[in-house]
């Protein structure tokens, strides 16, 4: 299971991806951003690549591929997609809903006290890591105080740039400790207590 910003999705389109009525995408990278056969966490679960092609140029997509993006028509696709951009190619990638994203269901679970001894030494070796210093215990802090609040706003709070600081919690999502809301992001279960584990150690 992978993660990449490529494949990110707008709102609109997630009832689509839970659905599976959308299974086409078009994106211009400067490289391909997927592999074929890897499965991409999304807002509405895990999607499996199932084919990336190559274009020329908008004017290979098919009328067919509109609705699959999520598109009404093919002019409203085309003028979502923009006009091409230079060093980038143009790719059709086509996926399936592979299901839940098992992240949805590890942040439901209390860890018991061996569990909790491990994550809390993964949010050790992420602080020992970072560049900015320790981050773990403030970041989870902040969440359970402010949820819902945007990561700039977070961010800005500690004096942090805007996307270090996403890329962080997106480590303790990985971890089940977070969930994103519409705006901004709140504690899971699983999160609440690790972070109340650590604030009892501090």
């Amino acid at each position: 299971m992978a993660f990449t910003e490529a494949m990110r999705f707008t709102m609109d389109a997630w009832p689509g991806l839970a659905d599976g009525s959308i299974t086409v995408t078009f994106r211009r990278w400067k490289r391909c951003q997927v592999v074929l056969g890897n499965q991409y966490r999304s807002p509405s679960g895990m999607l499996e690549v199932l084919a990336v092609d190559e274009l020329a140029d908008a004017s290979a997509i098919k009328k067919a591929d509109a609705k699959k993006a999520g598109s009404p028509d093919l002019e409203s696709l085309l003028e979502r997609l923009g006009p091409p951009v230079e060093g980038t190619t143009l790719y059709r990638v086509e996926f399936r809903n592979a299901g839940a994203d098992p992240r949805d269901e590890l942040r439901k679970q209390i860890p018991d006290d061996d569990e909790m001894d491990t994550i809390l030494k993964k949010l050790d070796r992420l602080d020992a890591r970072s560049s900015y210093g320790p981050w773990t215990t403030e970041t989870l802090r902040m969440i359970a105080e402010q949820p819902g609040v945007r990561a700039p706003d977070l961010a800005a709070q500690v004096g942090r740039e805007t996307k270090p600081f996403k890329l962080d919690v997106r480590k303790l999502k990985s971890l089940g400790l977070t969930e994103s809301q519409k705006v901004g992001y709140n504690l899971s279960p699983r999160g609440a207590a690790v972070a109340n584990a650590r604030l009892a150690l501090d």
